[in-house]
């Protein structure tokens, strides 16, 4: 997939909107408050569907923009970026288009980039959060499960119309 830098930018902006208000609240699970991370699904929905440059810098754009809805710059751009670029090379031996392929994918960046963000708030702050172990894997589980909902909706918003039935053509013809 080629970017359409006009509408990915406008989605991601939607996306962080939601990401950082409090709409993603009236779902939250226990006491933590533990959501799905839609820009972390973003992140995997875009880093498997585009290549070589533009994958690359999708993922770091993500990643500033869920620093940006956080509490801290750079721990998020850095681990989004990383791992977003790997991903996005890992699509040359992994397809994406199966449902456990997706959810396996969210599961694994949630928690690695989850990890390494908090590697770097401790690093950068030299504090932690309280039960980030908990709040990870929670949001890793939770982003995983609605990850597949959210693809949907990612596609019907940033795939044109050509690239939907290009694509349903080539799945229809395997």
């Amino acid at each position: 997939m080629r970017i359409r830098w006009a509408r990915f930018l406008l989605v991601l902006l939607f996306v962080t909107i939601l990401n950082a208000g409090e709409i993603l609240d009236s779902v939250s699970v226990g006491s933590l408050h533990i959501k799905p991370d839609l820009l972390l699904i973003m992140l995997v929905f875009t880093a498997a569907r585009a290549f070589g440059v533009d994958a690359i810098t999708a993922s770091f754009l993500i990643g500033f923009s869920a620093d940006i809805s956080g509490h801290a710059m750079g721990p998020h751009m850095i681990a989004y970026g990383l791992f977003g670029s790997f991903l996005s090379q890992l699509q040359k031996v992994v397809s994406m288009k199966k449902l456990t392929h997706q959810v396996a994918a969210i599961f694994v960046v949630a928690l690695v980039t989850g990890v390494l963000t908090q590697l770097l708030l401790y690093i950068k702050t030299g504090s932690s959060a309280s039960s980030f172990v908990k709040m990870i894997l929670g949001t890793a589980v939770y982003s995983s499960l609605a990850g597949p909902v959210i693809w949907f909706v990612l596609s019907a918003m940033m795939l044109s119309t050509e690239e939907r039935q290009g694509s349903y053509r080539r799945s229809a013809n395997w």
